[in-house]
């Protein structure tokens, strides 16, 4: 998701239906690249609980909010021209506020969401666009100094490789989402965005396509971080995301991950093996060490080998302690201001590994864990706030301050404080 996200929660319905073949190549939807200053374990799809989509009425305020909007666009700069040009056609889209209300109240765990992220076909289908596009990438590389293999994965993830831009018309979907969404302000940023784009030329209304949350091109940018970062490394005189030859595509993002702070020659974080009577007190992103400390805590890979050294690193358990356990680096932390989910991050690092050759995660995963609904995550909160772990907000959101509530508990009741939220914590909240 080259998806710049300026406090977004994640969007769209992530497609992880691992059962199904088409589900293991399609792209896994998100927002375009934005900063969001909330971070998630599991992938999250925030619920949305709202009045159903009204459809009668909506097609005449619609149009009013049109004719109100085109006076804040010209105001703004944008010609009446091209303003007309894109709204010719346009309107309201009630299936857009359908995906936009009626998401998932529950989350997709980390294994679930791997298994599909970087299941065989799209490992495959990487090396088969590696293979097909070795020059281009290793040009991008030089000039920007991030790793192709992270390039290869976000393409992979965003739009399987360029198969699944999304074919919505951008300005429909934007119109419709600025006109009747909770998130009108951001929203009609970006579609006066798009209109910025569209009076500089770089594409037309016609193939100005994307999906339905405004996310557009080979990996998923929205208007804003295209007008920040967009890249015309083809040297055509247009910065082409959406056509056929992704190079302007992955140079943005290369562009945007280069001016977030990627650091040349760094992974984004390694696999490793936690020694017993581990203190998982620092199992946090907000813990950060030399490499020598962990070394000295007695912490190594996966296979038993020395830590190689990369600088300041966190240990992460996405699934707590009876998961995979990661030292990351500051390039993980570079490509959460790409899409700040934990899950999407390692994604990505572990699919541009396995393209590259790399094997599978060794760790098990804690399968039979169920994962926590939106309601039963505030309950929790509730519950923590009550007995004096205090998590700041009571908004469903597994954030630091609800990890740190969580670990406090865990400790206070003497079980591992791995910071881990599923239904054991409930349980044992309730006991208590």
């Amino acid at each position: 998701m080259v998806i710049l996200r300026a406090g977004l929660c994640l969007i769209g319905a992530i497609l992880l239906s691992t059962g199904a073949t088409w589900a293991r190549t399609a792209p896994l939807q998100s927002i375009p690249p934005k900063e969001r200053p909330i971070r998630s374990t599991p992938v999250r799809i925030a619920p949305v609980q709202i009045a159903p989509v009204r459809v009668a009425s909506s097609n005449a305020r619609f149009d009013y909010w049109v004719q109100a909007f085109r006076k804040r666009a010209l105001k703004k700069g944008i010609s009446a021209r091209v303003f007309d040009r894109a709204f010719k056609g346009v309107q309201y889209d009630p299936s857009v506020i359908e995906k936009d209300r009626n998401q998932s109240e529950f989350t997709k765990q980390i294994w679930d969401y791997l298994d599909t992220a970087t299941s065989a076909t799209r490992v495959r289908n990487g090396k088969a666009a590696y293979r097909k596009y070795r020059n281009l990438l290793a040009r991008i590389e030089r000039k920007y100094g991030v790793d192709r293999r992270v390039l290869l994965a976000i393409w992979g993830l965003e739009s399987a490789y360029g198969t699944h831009m999304g074919r919505r018309n951008l300005i429909q979907s934007l119109a419709t989402l600025s006109f009747d969404s909770q998130r009108r302000r951001f929203f009609e940023s970006q579609l006066l965005d798009a209109l910025k784009i569209l009076q500089a030329g770089d594409v037309t209304a016609q193939n100005m396509t994307g999906s339905w949350a405004g996310a557009m091109g080979h990996t998923q940018f929205i208007p804003s971080s295209y007008l920040q970062f967009a890249e015309d490394f083809s040297r055509d005189g247009k910065r082409d995301i959406w056509g056929k030859d992704p190079a302007d595509a992955l140079a943005s993002t290369a562009n945007y991950l280069a001016r977030h702070g990627w650091v040349k020659g760094q992974p984004w974080g390694i696999e490793v093996r936690l020694p017993p009577k581990f203190d998982y007190s620092q199992t946090t992103a907000r813990i950060k060490k030399k490499v020598s400390a962990w070394r000295a805590m007695g912490v190594k890979t996966i296979d038993g080998k020395r830590l190689p050294d990369y600088g300041l690193s966190s240990i992460l358990l996405p699934a707590g302690a009876k998961g995979a356990a990661f030292l990351i680096f500051k390039n993980f932390h570079v490509l959460e201001s790409y899409n700040t989910a934990d899950a999407y991050v390692i994604a990505v690092g572990h699919l541009g590994d396995r393209i590259m050759g790399g094997k599978p995660i060794k760790a098990s995963w804690p399968r039979g864990d169920k994962a926590l609904s939106f309601q039963q995550k505030k309950q929790m909160q509730r519950m923590l706030t009550r007995k004096g772990f205090k998590t700041d907000k009571i908004d469903g959101i597994v954030g630091p301050n609800t990890i740190a509530a969580i670990r406090a508990f865990q400790a206070s009741i003497g079980v591992t404080p791995d910071g881990y939220a599923n239904t054991d914590i409930l349980r044992l909240l309730r006991q208590r």
